[in-house]
């Protein structure tokens, strides 16, 4: 008996262990982006606090990559969907009802959330590569439809979104100001991150764990394996739609392309190359491969192929990612324990 609860003990203690050492990553990430705009705001860089902005945006779709592959166990290869979505949704209502930021984010949660409802109870039908290959498909039907109607501007997507104040009580943003929106931004991912980490502290999270170790013995805890994964699935569409609820306010257009495979699979790499299960690992990943992709894209306009072997080498050198080859070092740091092989 004694040993079992030293070794609860001991589990304990190193869980802690690795989420502060996540955390503190975090609060890392967050100086140096703050450092980064004060340089930028400063020097007047337009371009690169845009970039980095974008790079922000897109880091909230692979934390809802992140959301199904890192806690529950379930690869979405669509989640393009539902940031589209929210990108759609967010243009429609800013151009065409009215320049309202809470007006466009509340319309989005709505219909992100009936949407991930759907598209949920289709996808969870299944498990495995047939749970990714649904996915996959329900974005790409969605996609060409978006594609192919004139009133969402068709293959030429929506354009005129208007320039934003975004009233934030005792003061506002102007989504014009590069410097401002990239703080905006910034505290909008970051406030997603602490409280889907807080999240995937509680029983749910840690039953979404369960799930990804082994489904068939989760009913044995009194809890339905399904009415979890519904729930992790609408969850990260949400995730994904408010993150891409942001992007028309950037760059004032959407485009049917953000609902493409190539966006999903972008996701997907940002989250293995950053580090699965993190959520702080697909925010550094999304920085990282969005600032490789414009320098090398400055050298030739093959950067997918160089773009590519660098993923595989990333994959074979750090195989838990970025944040998984740091992690143990700080978790030693932090703890004094010896640091795990």
């Amino acid at each position: 008996m004694r040993d079992v609860m030293l070794s609860g003990r001991l589990a304990t203690r190193g869980g802690g262990a690795v989420r502060n050492a996540v955390h503190l990553l975090a609060l890392v990430f967050l100086l140096l982006a703050i450092a980064f705009g004060v340089i930028a705001w400063a020097a007047g860089d337009t371009f690169y606090l845009r970039l980095a902005t974008e790079a922000l945006i897109f880091a909230g779709l692979a934390m809802s990559v992140d959301i199904l592959l890192g806690y529950t166990g379930l690869l979405s290869l669509g989640q393009a969907l539902y940031f589209g979505l929210g990108a759609y949704t967010s243009a429609v209502v800013l151009r065409d009802i009215g320049p309202s930021f809470w007006l466009a984010m509340g319309m989005t949660l709505v219909l992100a959330t009936l949407a991930g409802t759907l598209g949920g109870f289709i996808a969870n039908r299944v498990k495995g590569v047939y749970f990714a290959l649904i996915t996959f498909g329900l974005a790409q039907v969605v996609a060409k439809v978006v594609y192919n109607t004139r009133e969402l501007g068709a293959s030429d997507g929506l354009i005129g979104v208007p320039e934003i104040t975004i009233p934030l009580g005792l003061f506002t943003v102007e989504a014009a100001n590069p410097a401002a929106f990239f703080l905006f931004v910034l505290a909008f991912v970051l406030l997603l991150y602490a409280g889907i980490a807080y999240l995937m502290d509680t029983p749910f999270g840690r039953t979404l764990t369960a799930i990804r170790a082994n489904d068939r013995r989760v009913p044995f805890l009194g809890s339905n394996p399904l009415v979890y994964r519904m729930l992790a699935y609408v969850l990260a569409a949400n995730v994904a739609a408010l993150t891409g609820a942001l992007y028309p306010m950037l760059r004032g257009f959407v485009s049917p392309e953000l609902m493409f495979f190539h966006t999903s699979g972008n996701a997907v790499i940002t989250v293995i190359v950053g580090g699965v299960g993190t959520l702080i690992g697909p925010i550094l990943g999304s920085v990282l491969l969005t600032a490789l992709r414009s320098v090398v894209g400055t050298w030739t306009e093959h950067h997918l192929i160089v773009i590519g072997v660098l993923f595989m080498l990333s994959v074979i050198l750090l195989p838990k990612g970025l944040i998984g080859a740091i992690r143990p070092w700080l978790q030693h740091r932090l703890t004094g324990s010896e640091t795990p092989r």
